[in-house]
């Protein structure tokens, strides 16, 4: 091992030259300059497009990367497509032309457009509004439309979405978007709302309080720091820019000098899943690299460990860690300031016990000044084959902050069964003071969301509850009916949850369940506006309360029940 760290170390010394100017980043990542034929570029995009159109759950990905200038096109972003502009500012990358979704089913269904990603660029199309029609696992961050952006196609259903430090100059279009979160945008004007939306340190947030209106307003994000981004400078060299901590903030910050740090591409180990594993990647991480994982799916047969703090992870083009030998897929140390961004862990059929842990069990540093951060972090369970693991994400150290994730166990694709991919939790929070920006996680078996530690808060949490449950009975537990979709355990003092919608498809058996959430009543304990809503399945199916016995029963005839807060006033 010792031989292989030393050439490990050897290699990156030797390359990090050659790399810092023009670093190679596999053969799926693809790299544009204005000087590059507008039509080449366009049949690139096409090619790939149309052969990821329908590719939900292949094993291919896509990066694509704009240096600084303007370009000509329109471009459709399928499944594994992520496209980004190497400028310091949205402004420094035009595409003067579109950057689009379309509908894959024909009744314009866009409930399963995942993983895809847009970011770091300007769009002045030549057409009125831009469609995004996307779902889950679909983030847009440092963009800049000059026109409308419509969420969803007319008709048409659109089932959840993501948007931070954007700037859209017309309005906002959700149409049939059942839910959505904005963070730190702005716009002209935001034109309806359907189920659950939150909006979160946005200008222009749209008039209406909940329940007459399907809007969460909150005026400033309490703590946040950006996604880091890859960018490129007046010389030609690639850095990676680690945004800086900001406070109380609202609307975008990209008008201005950006706070933060620049870490050259040489700081960086750049992975490669076609030949790179954990023992490469654990290698290069102990020398003191940070981590690019390029577009791919690296299948693991140990963990990799970061144990350094302030390391950055970053990953392009939807790269996927997939376990295969029964073990986590990445461990967190409890330790300052990893940033851990845009990858998605896959399970396998060998059951591990986690895909992604943050800090050990019973991790107790304080981390208030350095938190860790997760951007971008998407879990599958089944879909493209049998898959099982325990409880996909464990947070057991504490101040950790999230900003998007989906956790998902499959309702459809390949292995997708009530006996073929088990799982019994999405997440569980352990540690304290963890704040979680744009939560999804659906379909798990037993809790979907188990937080057990102290002080935490959510901002907008969107869950299905698993489609295939056997019966009522065999999924009680305790004498309780059903498993909630949030659980804040019974010991839990403070915690603060706002704009939730839980949804109810029990599609296989008459299933009763006792209550969507739980939690304790106390005076620490704080929940505002959650809904919840039948949507389809068999007619004597019920969620009988919303909130641990606050809430009518959620049921065919009474589909959409809505609760302000919680605990009710004594």
């Amino acid at each position: 091992m010792k031989c292989f760290t030393l050439l490990i170390s050897t290699l990156i010394l030797l390359s990090a030259q050659a790399y810092a100017a023009s670093p190679d980043f596999g053969p799926n990542v693809f790299i544009f300059d204005p000087s590059t034929p507008p039509q080449e570029i366009q049949q690139k995009m096409d090619h790939i497009h149309d052969s990821q159109f329908l590719n939900q759950f292949g094993p291919e990905r896509y990066a694509f990367l704009f240096k600084p200038g303007t370009y000509s096109g329109d471009y459709r972003v399928a499944f594994y497509m992520h496209i980004a502009g190497l400028g310091k500012s949205p402004s420094d990358v035009l595409i003067d032309g579109n950057v689009r979704t379309l509908a894959w089913e024909n009744n314009r269904n866009v409930t399963q457009n995942f993983w895809r990603a847009i970011e770091n660029m300007t769009v002045q199309p030549t057409e009125k509004t831009v469609t995004w029609a996307v779902s889950q696992a679909v983030p847009m961050r440092r963009m800049h439309f000059t026109s409308n952006v419509a969420l969803s196609f007319a008709p048409g259903w659109a089932s959840g979405g993501y948007m931070a430090d954007c700037k859209i100059d017309g309005k906002v279009i959700p149409g049939s978007q059942q839910q959505w979160f904005s963070r730190n945008s702005e716009w002209a004007n935001w034109a309806n709302g359907v189920w659950n939306m939150v909006f979160m340190g946005v200008e222009n947030a749209p008039a209406g309080t909940w329940p007459l209106k399907a809007y969460t307003t909150i005026d400033t994000v309490p703590v946040i720091a950006e996604k880091p981004y890859l960018y490129v400078d007046k010389t030609g060299f690639f850095f990676v820019m680690v945004p800086g901590v900001k406070k109380n903030s609202k609307g975008i910050d990209w008008t201005a000098e950006e706070k933060g740090k620049s870490l050259p591409i040489s700081d960086f180990y750049v992975a490669k899943s076609t030949i790179d594993n954990a023992a490469s990647i654990n290698a290069a991480l102990a020398s003191g690299k940070h981590l690019i994982l390029t577009p791919g799916v690296y299948q693991l047969d140990a963990p990799i460990k970061v144990e350094r703090p302030n390391t950055i992870v970053l990953g392009l083009g939807m790269a996927t860690l997939q376990p295969v030998k029964g073990t986590p897929g990445m461990e967190i140390s409890d330790v300052d300031g990893v940033k851990l961004a845009g990858v998605l862990f896959d399970a396998g059929a060998e059951n591990s016990p986690c895909l992604l842990q943050v800090g050990e069990p019973g991790s107790s540093k304080d981390h208030s000044t350095n938190p860790t951060y997760l951007y971008d972090v998407f879990c599958r369970v089944g879909g493209n084959g049998v898959a099982n693991v325990t409880s996909a994400v464990i947070l057991n150290s504490n101040d950790v902050i999230g900003d998007h994730a989906w956790i998902w166990r499959a309702d459809h694709g390949q292995g997708a069964g009530w006996n073929s991919n088990k799982s019994k939790n999405g997440l569980i929070v352990n540690g304290k003071n963890t704040i979680y920006y744009a939560l999804f996680v659906e379909h798990f078996q037993e809790y979907q969301t188990l937080w057990n530690g102290e002080n935490g808060k959510v901002f907008f949490y969107q869950s299905e509850i698993p489609y295939d449950v056997p019966s009522t009975e065999a999924w009680s537990h305790n004498g309780v009916k059903g498993w909630a979709a949030y659980k804040v355990a019974d010991n839990v003092k403070k915690h603060e949850a706002i704009g939730f919608g839980i949804y109810s498809y029990f599609r296989d058996a008459p299933v009763i369940m006792d209550n969507a959430a739980e939690a304790p009543k106390g005076p620490g304990i704080k929940f505002t506006n959650i809904m919840t809503f039948w949507l389809t399945g068999n007619e004597a199916s019920e969620m009988t309360n919303v909130i641990s016995g606050v809430g009518e029963p959620t049921t065919k005839t009474h589909r959409w029940v809505r609760v302000t807060s919680y605990p009710p006033a004594l």
